[in-house]
């Protein structure tokens, strides 16, 4: 049932959204040189590999001039990408990963292979489920960028930020049911919205 309703509801996104999707990629593309999407390898369900599709909101090349991560005042982000992150349009593309089967509506977010190394026996049973576009911890942590400093975020999100979201996310996986994601779907556009 779950799987029904993800690529109904992501079709008919694409299909609603497509004049917003068009025009967001007019602007990255505009914007900054570079791709309009975004490819990142991220780790889903059963621990496999798979890539993740995004709005580009950084420079090119941004992994080589520093980490995975970002703070809140990455001078990697565009002009233009930060409206995206703020607003979430960036993971729009997301849908179609939906479509494809790496990816559910809702469900905890995919990680990249680095920090999923880093799981617990425990904090890997979040493998055992689809990766979502969103989930309680990417509502709880929807500031996440504001979270880390700039001079550690890697260290603050392993220790801190990490441990926290995954809580939320095994939190999710006990209780899961089409009724709870209907509910994080309506709070997730509430977040947005507000």
């Amino acid at each position: 049932m779950k799987r029904v309703f993800d690529v109904s509801a992501s079709l008919l996104g694409l299909v609603i959204l497509s004049p917003l999707l068009v025009l967001v990629a007019i602007l990255v593309k505009r914007s900054s040189p570079g791709p309009i999407v975004h490819r990142a390898r991220r780790v889903g369900v059963q621990g496999r590999l798979f890539t993740l599709y995004k709005f580009r909101s950084m420079v090119v090349h941004a992994d080589r001039a520093g980490g995975g991560l970002t703070a809140q005042d990455d001078p990697r982000i565009t002009p233009i990408g930060r409206v995206l992150r703020r607003t979430k349009l960036d993971e729009l593309p997301q849908l179609i990963n939906v479509i494809k089967g790496d990816m559910s509506l809702v469900g905890p977010r995919p990680e990249d292979p680095c920090y999923v190394a880093l799981y617990t026996a425990d904090q890997r049973r979040v493998l055992s489920v689809r990766p979502g576009i969103t989930s309680w911890a990417s509502i709880q942590y929807r500031h996440e960028e504001q979270l880390l400093s700039a001079d550690q975020v890697d260290a603050v999100y392993r220790t801190q930020v990490m441990p926290q979201k995954l809580a939320l996310d095994l939190e999710y996986l006990d209780r899961q049911s089409l009724r709870l994601d209907l509910l994080i779907l309506l709070q997730t556009v509430w977040a947005v919205l507000k």
